[in-house]
């Protein structure tokens, strides 16, 4: 969830950790929200009232929201189930662990004015437990070295590390419309040197609005991106980068190109939309172009109204059978008479290739060449 009203948020800190003086400027800028937001504030909000139920906590009034449908009741009971499983391996070690949800947790001792709120903190000897619930499917996000769970962490440790003999904290990323669970062990002792040797001093800079801008793709959140002049400078250098005519590109050359697509691609579509979002709400005029509108598809006004309207003519014929979706069926058989039943008869058909970076923790497709493929015959 986002960190409201702070500065140096947890959940912005890789970026003011590469980009100091990011975060004053993004300060001065008005909040706005997207649908993916609403969606994501939604889903956290159905999993705090259901994960608090199943311990028992303080009960509250199950939340309402437009967002709320079958993929999100079953992706938040999974949630649920998964804490619960991590909290009894928990207890096999611990006898008595602590549970917090939505805890608020201080890490003002590292950053000024730091904090932010943990979705799940389970606290047991000598682990500490952090869990992310990240219901967005746009960004695949890791937990290793995360700063967002790092600084959780440290904030935990503030906190509790007194009272609890801790030597080592567990973060974990549940984000599951991108099936992605992501675990990384750090010890107390490594958090406490980046901490002091990495956050504290960068995060002086950040609250004073000073450092040196830095473009990558922590920019892709970044409220200043589709006007930032240093991204641009990056961005535009790329695209002005003097290659040789395509049919003659090294290899080399190509790497470099698909290595720095994404950044461009992702620049090139936020000045874009900045634009038309100026151009539609504003009446901007930008020089050279002018805004016309888009192409469109027809359809029903009313489908109720068709219907009369088709059988009154005698038309009978209007209407498509579809089978549920397989996670609306799976929800309504539950799992296991849903794997009894139809598990023989679901397929997860190869997903289309796509170049990727070696860091992305995907395993890597074997693709047999065309010159091996087949073995030559012996002439002897």
């Amino acid at each position: 969830m986002p960190d409201r009203h702070a500065l140096l948020s947890a959940s912005g800190a890789r970026r003011w950790l590469e980009c100091p003086p990011s975060a004053a400027l993004e300060a001065r800028l008005p909040e706005s929200s997207s649908a993916a937001a609403e969606q994501g504030t939604a889903a956290h909000a159905l999993a705090e009232w259901k994960l608090r139920r199943a311990l028992h906590q303080a009960p509250t009034i199950k939340p309402v929201s437009d967002w709320v449908d079958e993929e999100m009741e079953s992706l938040t009971d999974d949630y649920v189930a998964f804490v619960l499983e991590q909290l009894r391996e928990a207890r096999a070690a611990c006898t008595d662990p602590k549970v917090l949800v939505e805890q608020r947790l201080d890490f003002s001792h590292v950053v000024p004015s730091g904090f932010g709120t943990g979705d799940c903190v389970i606290i047991t000897e000598p682990v500490l437990h952090i869990i992310d619930l990240k219901y967005g499917q746009g960004v695949m996000v890791d937990a290793e070295n995360n700063p967002q769970l790092m600084l959780y962490a440290l904030g935990a440790l503030n906190a509790f590390g007194l009272l609890y003999d801790i030597d080592e904290a567990a973060v974990t990323i549940y984000q599951p419309r991108r099936a992605n669970i992501s675990t990384w062990h750090v010890s107390v002792t490594e958090l406490e040197a980046w901490a002091a040797e990495v956050v504290k001093p960068t995060a002086i800079l950040a609250a004073s609005g000073d450092g040196e801008f830095a473009s990558g793709e922590w920019c892709r959140f970044c409220k200043l991106a589709p006007t930032c002049r240093t991204r641009a400078e990056a961005n535009l250098a790329i695209a002005r980068h003097e290659f040789a005519p395509p049919a003659e590109l090294t290899d080399d050359e190509i790497a470099t190109v698909l290595a720095q697509l994404p950044q461009l691609k992702a620049w090139a579509a936020d000045v874009e939309a900045y634009a038309l979002s100026l151009a539609v709400n504003q009446g901007k005029r930008w020089s050279g172009f002018k805004l016309v509108a888009g192409r469109s598809i027809r359809k029903y006004s009313d489908e109720s109204a068709v219907a009369k309207a088709a059988e009154a003519g005698g038309v009978s014929d209007i209407w498509d059978r579809k089978i549920k979706t397989i996670t609306a069926l799976e929800k309504q058989l539950g799992k296991k008479r849903f794997t009894e039943l139809l598990g023989d008869l679901v397929v997860k058909p190869a997903g289309k290739p796509a170049l990727v970076p070696e860091s992305d923790k995907r395993p890597a497709l074997e693709i047999q060449s065309a010159a091996n493929e087949f073995t030559p015959i012996s002439t002897k």
